[in-house]
């Protein structure tokens, strides 16, 4: 998976992919990145990307040129048009099955966007998908597209190791992680469940699941009301 990302700010991305999980999985090979300045393809000597709206309004809109020729860049060295996202709270709410679906791609470009948006032209020209991660809005592009990143990533082998993959996590079949423990057995009079304790493996099965049953209905009833409905066919 190799993910290119149009930006103004190419060291938060390179900060933040340079370390942790994603840093170990850059260097071992499984992804790679690359962050490109949107203003290295501006034509103006003042390294200059934006400009007042047409219509008059607040703020600045980036401009269509930088953005076209920095996407343009970006294909010439994958050698055919990459996948683009524009990241912008008009997008749909990016959920794991997009990151699954997206994690089958070979490579993907994500634009990231500053001050009032950017010129509806370029996007129309290259913009293949719009995506938002919630209902607010950021300064800029480059959280949202750290979070695509993060969630994508995890589903492309070689990125996670067997100790941080579980079969069963948050968001799967519409239900919440269950509840989990470590040592001591006792922590501030708290005891670990004795199920957990039991070595009874099947038991320990039933009663995550079952945990997972009540703390999504209490937690995320819209995902409780998904799951039921998809058990409700499957009967």
């Amino acid at each position: 998976m190799k993910y290119y990302i149009l930006t103004l700010f190419p060291e938060m991305i390179e900060d933040a992919l340079n370390t942790s999980i994603l840093g170990r999985a850059k260097t071992a090979g499984a992804i790679s990145f690359e962050a490109i300045n949107i203003r290295d393809y501006t034509l103006d000597k003042h390294k200059k990307v934006d400009d007042y709206p047409y219509g008059g309004g607040a703020g600045m809109v980036m401009q269509a040129q930088p953005i076209y020729d920095a996407y343009q860049a970006v294909c010439k060295k994958a050698g055919h048009k990459v996948h683009c996202i524009y990241l912008t709270p008009q997008g749909k709410l990016f959920t794991q099955s997009d990151a699954k679906s997206l994690a089958l791609k070979e490579d993907i470009c994500l634009l990231c966007g500053h001050y009032e948006g950017i010129d509806e032209r370029v996007l129309e020209e290259i913009v293949d998908e719009y995506y938002s991660i919630g209902d607010y809005v950021l300064t800029g592009g480059e959280l949202p597209s750290l979070v695509m990143i993060d969630a994508i990533s995890r589903m492309v082998p070689g990125v996670l190791t067997n100790s941080e993959s579980g079969e069963d996590e948050s968001l799967e079949n519409n239900l919440l992680e269950y509840p989990q423990y470590s040592r001591p057995e006792t922590w501030n009079d708290r005891q670990v469940p004795p199920i957990l304790l039991s070595g009874d493996h099947a038991k320990v099965d039933m009663w995550r699941h079952e945990q997972s049953i009540l703390r999504t209905k209490e937690r995320r009833p819209d995902l409780y009301a998904k799951y039921l409905a998809e058990n409700a066919d499957n009967k």
